[in-house]
């Protein structure tokens, strides 16, 4: 009843800035990720509001190719307006209990078939994992489960992560706290635009 997010949302994707201006110009649109590690599975993906950590996302990939499917080397970001309807909401609990279900539903699968799962790793000298083979493997499967059973399909996926080191001691805060939302339905992206450097403070 309630997984159809209302409104509009601004989202941030990082590039290089060759793609970023091919957007602007209308030349090309953001392409889905189908990468096996990808944190919400497959889809076209945004930090929620937070140009900066687009910025800052652009710019590690720069440095560690593995976090983007393509070649970064001038660091950009584009702007775009969404409208998440369907969404798989990970900061509701009915959206954790499908994940969950789909994680024992995929445990099972492999058991029968002598298959092991993925495991999330972590990059080197990262706190977190970085690349999520398991939680993706998860979210395809739910995505997956629920074409089999004629379930209507989710539009968008949204998820909270606590990334970083702690903004001061015994905080509960990390400097890379973000939301990040995950398109698989190019339809709810309704715009993109050039982010104001000035506005983004």
């Amino acid at each position: 009843m309630y997984t159809s997010a209302p409104g509009l949302v601004y989202g941030f994707h990082g590039c290089d800035a060759t793609t970023a201006e091919a957007v602007f110009a209308g030349r090309t649109t953001l392409r889905a990720s189908h990468n096996d590690y990808d944190w919400l599975g497959h889809g076209v993906y945004f930090w929620e509001n937070d140009y900066e950590r687009a910025l800052q996302f652009a710019q590690d990939a720069r440095q560690a190719p593995v976090r983007s499917a393509g070649r970064i080397q001038q660091p950009a970001v584009v702007g775009a307006i969404i409208e998440l309807k369907h969404c798989l909401n990970l900061l509701e609990q009915g959206s954790l209990q499908k994940l969950k279900d789909s994680f024992e539903k995929l445990t099972r699968s492999a058991v029968r078939n002598g298959l092991r799962l993925g495991e999330n790793r972590m990059l080197e000298s990262e706190p977190e994992p970085s690349l999520r083979y398991l939680d993706c493997a998860v979210m395809e499967n739910l995505h997956e489960y629920r074409q089999r059973s004629d379930a209507a399909p989710f539009d968008s996926v949204r998820g909270a992560f606590w990334e970083g080191r702690p903004l001061y001691p015994t905080a509960g805060f990390r400097e890379r706290n973000h939301i990040q939302l995950c398109i698989r339905n190019p339809a709810c992206i309704k715009g993109y635009f050039r982010p104001l450097l000035a506005n983004a403070a």
